[in-house]
């Protein structure tokens, strides 16, 4: 694995990444939470987009992989600034950003802060606003008590032996960056991909995505039997496919 390059923020923050030179609009790839840019559809997709020549990002948020930061300070208004500032720092012209899961609500606030930065963009199991309603809605009361009173909640990983830890911080910031409340504009070709058998954002979340927004050209893929990983072989030929539609 090569080494990564390191790019400073303007707040301060130094984000980890991989750059590929390339023809463009380039590719953006934009992780899940607690997800880092060695996972395997960031790297096949940079595999991708060099055996066509395509320009390519990835990178790592504050708190995430090899960047700065503690995971456990950061939240969705944090690592959607470093989004956009390794886009705005590293790529030209407009890109087509893919975002798994917590990914695709960070590509959806890129593309409402910079749209005229933003060619197309691909959402895999699109978490828009699960901070709201993935987790605050799904909190007992006790747990809200908790969260309110301590700064922080532990819940069970279905990933890892280690559970997740989520911040008051996290939810009272995810708040602020909600995009299924108001009037969603994105003025170029969406594509959404969605596993039927996805248990961490099930299939409502992607069809309330698909009804709120409004495109050009938005059209959502349902893949029967599909996890949330949406790793396995012919998931990651039907991204690579997604994206050759798209004129890449």
């Amino acid at each position: 694995m090569s080494t990564p390059q390191y790019l400073e923020t303007p707040q301060g923050r130094r984000i980890a990444h991989h750059l590929t030179e390339g023809a463009q609009p380039g590719v953006v790839f934009l992780g899940g939470f607690r997800s880092d840019m060695t996972g395997t559809k960031a790297v096949h997709l940079e595999d991708w987009a060099k055996a066509r020549g395509r320009a390519f990002l990835r990178l790592d948020y504050s708190g995430h992989g090899a960047s700065s930061g503690d995971f456990l300070e950061g939240a969705i208004g944090d690592w959607a600034e470093d989004a956009i500032a390794a886009i705005d720092a590293l790529t030209e012209g407009p890109q087509v950003l893919v975002g798994s899961s917590m990914g695709g609500w960070i590509a959806l606030l890129v593309a409402r802060t910079l749209p005229e930065r933003v060619a197309g963009l691909v959402g895999i199991a699109a978490a828009p606003d699960f901070t709201e309603d993935g987790m605050w809605a799904e909190f007992s009361g006790e747990q809200r008590r908790e969260l309110m009173a301590d700064g922080r909640i532990a819940l069970p990983s279905d990933y890892s032996d280690e559970p997740y830890i989520i911040t008051r911080r996290l939810i009272e910031d995810g708040r602020d960056h909600l995009v299924l409340r108001a009037p969603l504009a994105l003025p170029f070709p969406v594509r959404l991909l969605q596993g039927s058998a996805d248990t961490d954002v099930p299939v409502s979340v992607a069809m309330r995505l698909f009804e709120h927004a409004e495109s050009p050209d938005l059209r959502l893929t349902l893949v029967k039997g599909a996890d949330h990983r949406f790793s396995d072989p012919d998931c990651l030929e039907l991204i690579g496919r997604t994206l050759a539609e798209l004129g890449l």
